[in-house]
């Protein structure tokens, strides 16, 4: 029986499919974590992964802990004949977006869709999580938090980041919220 951090009690994410968007953040090896806590609550996850967020994880990485094929392009070749950027849309019943980048926040709020991790959220009609990762400038400027306050307003919801030392040498807010407090997070929004 899938559980969750409360001892003894089944996670609202049993049974349910998520749909997890890698960005290219160096917090990316926190999604492998996520992944596999995600897996370990009863879930099914299926990794949507952009190209810079393989240049600090390997998909094999996300394949072998979700048990599953990881999305890499819109244009791939599948055994099946699948849009991949409306499947997965339609297959999931949630999708979290962690590590969340500057960049792929502002592609979601501006309805950007040139990879396919921002189609899949753009066709997307599930609720949607966002957990942000990025230097604090990125993170204070103020084009950021407009684009965040739209992606609030739109229903989707987004984690504060962690405050701390970042991995670019300065100290401030901006690192991806903890593996377990997102999960906490897509918890309480499966169980609504």
């Amino acid at each position: 029986m899938a559980r969750t951090a409360e001892k003894g009690k089944e996670s609202p994410l049993a049974g349910k499919k998520i749909v997890l968007g890698v960005t290219g953040s160096i917090a990316a090896y926190k999604a492998c974590e996520l992944t596999r806590l995600f897996v370990k609550a009863g879930a099914e996850v299926a990794v949507a992964m952009t190209k810079s967020a393989r240049e600090f994880v390997a998909p094999l990485t996300f394949r072998t802990l979700s048990r599953r094929t990881v999305a890499l392009d819109s244009f791939e070749n599948p055994a099946t004949w699948v849009p991949g950027h409306v499947s997965l849309a339609d297959w999931c019943d949630l999708m979290v977006v962690a590590p969340c980048t500057a960049n792929v926040a502002a592609k979601m709020a501006c309805g950007l869709a040139d990879d396919l991790l921002t189609a899949l959220a753009l066709a997307c009609r599930k609720p949607k999580l966002v957990a942000p990762a990025m230097n604090d400038g990125m993170w204070e400027n103020p084009a950021t938090q407009a684009n965040l306050a739209t992606l609030r307003g739109r229903g989707i919801e987004v984690l504060e980041p962690g405050a701390g030392e970042l991995a670019c040498g300065t100290e401030g807010r901006g690192r991806m919220p903890e593996p377990a407090e997102v999960l906490a997070a897509a918890e309480r929004l499966a169980a609504r």
